[in-house]
């Protein structure tokens, strides 16, 4: 018996990092998967790996900043499995670690349709039938970066302060209809995004990471582990939370 038997699970940036590990370890734990990403060649591949595991998957191309992009993805995941059960907004796009006044209006447009937009967007295409059957759980993915400066620029900080306060006021409103809604804020994690700044290792960048407690970056797999929980019955009475997976990041 795995932790989300029976439910189907909806997770975008799905095509690699924080949400294909996602996508693998929910399947795993035998909910279908829905994945989706702006890469579908990726996000085939991810779904090659859940079906070769002995798991069920449906790969779709979606584009969050695109609304009828999100309403095409989220009908051909219902037409395929009747319903939506988890909702987990991974899809995300860095900035740069650009500073105000080197952040165009077209950068900061590009990160809030993405980050912030992007998770409103897909929340409320797939919220109404969550709210109709009673029942449903929604995942955010924000970053340390909602409660510090320095774990990106302007636009980017800005955007993920804003999937906490979005996070809380999903809970405030559907909570009581039944639907949780919980957020996960990374720290420093390999991931598609952050790949290449940690293999270029610069000094001040890698003397941050490894100042943490647990004295390393983490892995999508130790965020995974984390959304399952969020997402199974062990975590039946927590709504609004934030829960910080930074390797002790924030202790500083």
């Amino acid at each position: 018996m795995g932790k989300l038997d029976g439910k189907v699970a909806f997770i975008t940036g799905a095509g690699s990092g924080m949400g294909k590990a996602q996508a693998i370890l929910f399947a795993k734990e035998g909910a279908k998967v829905i994945a989706g990403d702006i890469q579908f060649e990726n996000v085939q591949q991810t779904v090659e790996k859940i079906r070769a595991a002995g798991g069920e998957g449906l790969a779709v191309e979606i584009d969050v900043a695109n609304k009828e992009s999100i309403q095409t993805a989220v009908q051909k995941g219902i037409a395929a499995y009747g319903q939506i059960d988890v909702l987990s907004n991974t899809a995300g796009v860095l900035d740069g670690y650009a500073p105000s006044l080197d952040t165009s209006e077209e950068l900061w447009d590009k990160i809030m349709n993405v980050n912030l937009k992007g998770t409103y967007r897909v929340t409320n295409a797939v919220l109404p039938q969550m709210v109709e059957k009673g029942s449903g759980v929604v995942i955010n993915v924000a970053s340390i970066a909602a409660f510090v400066a320095g774990g990106g620029g302007a636009a980017y900080t800005a955007a993920k302060h804003g999937i906490v306060g979005y996070t809380k006021q999903l809970s405030f409103d559907y909570g009581k209809a039944g639907i949780r809604v919980n957020c996960i804020a990374p720290g420093a994690v390999e991931s598609g995004m952050t790949k290449q700044i940690f293999e270029e290792g610069s000094a001040a960048v890698m003397d941050s990471v490894n100042s943490v407690p647990a004295g390393r970056y983490g892995q999508p797999e130790e965020i995974a582990t984390v959304a399952v929980f969020l997402a199974s019955d062990d975590a039946s009475f927590m709504h609004g939370a934030i829960v910080p997976v930074d390797g002790g990041w924030l202790v500083n």
